[in-house]
């Protein structure tokens, strides 16, 4: 009998679809605190949480244990690499609580546009304020989704009866899977100047943190509503709070830095406040619980680690190739332009690297896409592709190129509705570097992509690496390596540059109106 501790109050299905496959003993005890519960059971194999923090130690005090679960899609309460040296596998259960989040979101516009809060309390203070609470209707507004992955794309179905006009922000989205759900794919600048209500479902990473900011936030319409039931980190308080007053702006808010009792940081100008209910229904529950059993079973019968996050590269596979895959795609999308819709993407693995395209795709699509986690598994990519109406081709490699353990990657994009750009990337690993063989045309360019990095591809004529250098040095940067071949033509020059630190995009686009450059683009690895 393999044992399962479920320390919180999980919906019982997860207990018993475990009891009724047999071959589990399931002990369930919300009443005593997870580290108790490890010591009492050491021959713990499965463990089941919710919000719980699985520590070293808890991870420690259970020498039998070999996956957790996390019930729900966030996992930064558990210790996933001290995990990984155990030889713990954790597992999330992603989408198990996106239709409570888009209630959720729904729930609060409707709160809002109403009063229903504030009108419930002056009722039941013996008041008929009446005239006080005149609400809006959100019938006949446009709505903009800000990130469109399951949570979004079930708020624009959810949107449905409400005869709105939906726009919808995702770099990974196409214009096909964005008009199947009833939404028009903009620009994220657009969604600020053209709707009543905003709705933000991103990830909150390095490219995404403060990216709502004073910029996004002027352009709003007054009297606009923004919703949070995302990521705290994603929108900057401060410039939310400078504009919100004059703009006449609502904020409506169910996540935090930390989800703890405390004096909130946005109580000032959040207009309602929840303590991160977003997935805190019976339903969803019962989806993560059940969700959370039938993916142990999974695991412990076939092996399926779809949802495993912390997995580690497959045995036989140089851990550098799994960078290099990543490095490769964030090459192809830095230099389609970051915001750009995917249409297609095509892989070739060669040499030994064959074997290992299901592992090594999940990071190009993590790379391609913010919203996609590279420790997720090969059938999470390939859903995840699906969701948001992208192909996806791997070629057949001709072993006679000779190109030994290699990696292309191309990535085609939609300029609009009739014209496509299409990026092709390859590298292989040199000395254990990474190493960017070829760009589109431009070939033999062993560049390695680390750090910051620009590139313009020009007419070529003498003089233009100098005016690029002057430029970069205006700025205060450096140019730490440099890449300079031609085309095959012989009419066109690649300057492939590793500089001394990030350049804001605006210095890029004026050096290329200098130089007349055919492209330019930033690429921050």
């Amino acid at each position: 009998m393999k044992k399962v501790l479920i320390p919180t109050k999980l919906d019982a299905v997860a207990r018993e679809t475990l009891t009724a496959r047999g071959g589990y003993e399931v002990i369930q005890d919300d009443s005593q605190e997870l580290a108790v519960l490890a010591s009492l059971h050491p021959d713990t194999h499965a463990l089941i949480v919710r919000s719980e923090k699985v520590t070293a130690e808890v991870i420690d005090a259970m020498p039998s244990l070999k996956v957790v679960i996390r019930a729900g899609a966030g996992y930064n309460t558990i210790d996933i690499k001290h995990a990984r040296l155990k030889g713990v596998d954790v597992m999330n259960t992603p989408g198990a609580n996106a239709n409570a989040v888009a209630e959720e979101v729904i729930a609060l516009m409707l709160a809002d546009a109403r009063h229903l809060i504030a009108a419930d309390a002056s009722t039941r203070a013996g008041k008929w304020e009446k005239k006080n609470f005149m609400g809006k209707e959100i019938t006949g507004k446009t709505v903009g989704i800000v990130g469109f992955g399951a949570i979004g794309q079930l708020v624009a179905k959810r949107l449905d009866g409400f005869d709105v006009k939906v726009l919808a922000f995702d770099p990974f989205l196409s214009d096909e899977r964005a008009r199947d759900l009833g939404a028009e794919s903009v620009e994220l600048g657009k969604i600020f100047e053209k709707c009543d209500y905003i709705s933000l479902h991103m990830p909150e990473n390095d490219d995404t943190r403060g990216i709502i900011n004073k910029s996004l936030i002027a352009r709003m319409k007054n009297g606009a509503t923004l919703i949070n039931c995302a990521r705290a980190g994603i929108i900057n308080e401060d410039d939310l709070r400078a504009l919100k007053a004059d703009k006449g702006l609502r904020f409506l808010n169910d996540v935090y830095p930390k989800d703890e009792a405390a004096n909130q940081s946005v109580t000032d100008i959040a207009d309602i406040m929840l303590p991160h209910l977003g997935a805190s229904t019976v339903e969803a529950n019962l989806n993560a619980a059940m969700r959370s059993a039938t993916q142990l079973i999974g695991y412990d019968d076939k092996g399926i680690a779809s949802y495993v996050v912390n997995r580690d590269v497959p045995e036989g596979l140089d851990r550098a190739y799994s960078e290099l895959a990543f490095a490769l795609a964030h090459t192809c999308r830095g230099i389609a332009g970051g915001n750009k819709q995917m249409k297609l993407i095509e892989t070739s693995f060669y040499g030994d690297l064959a074997r290992f395209g299901d592992w090594l795709l999940v990071q190009i699509v993590a790379a391609l896409s913010d919203d996609f986690d590279r420790t997720q598994g090969y059938d999470a990519a390939l859903e995840y592709l699906k969701e948001m109406g992208v192909e996806y081709f791997n070629r057949e490699t001709d072993t006679s190129k000779g190109y030994g353990n290699a990696i292309t990657v191309d990535v085609t994009t939609s300029i609009d509705a009739a014209h496509f750009k299409r990026v092709s990337v390859r590298g292989t690993v040199a000395e254990g570097n990474m190493m960017v063989s070829r760009i589109n045309n431009f070939d033999k360019l062993y560049f390695e992509p680390v750090g910051n990095a620009v590139l313009f591809i020009y007419k070529d004529r003498p003089g233009v690496i100098g005016q690029i250098g002057s430029a970069l040095a205006d700025a205060g940067i450096n140019i730490d390596d440099m890449r300079n071949p031609h085309d095959p033509s012989g009419e066109n020059s690649l300057a492939l540059m590793r500089i001394s630190g990030a350049v804001d995009c605006a210095v890029v686009d004026r050096i290329a109106g200098q130089i007349d450059a055919l492209h330019a683009s930033c690429i921050r690895y």
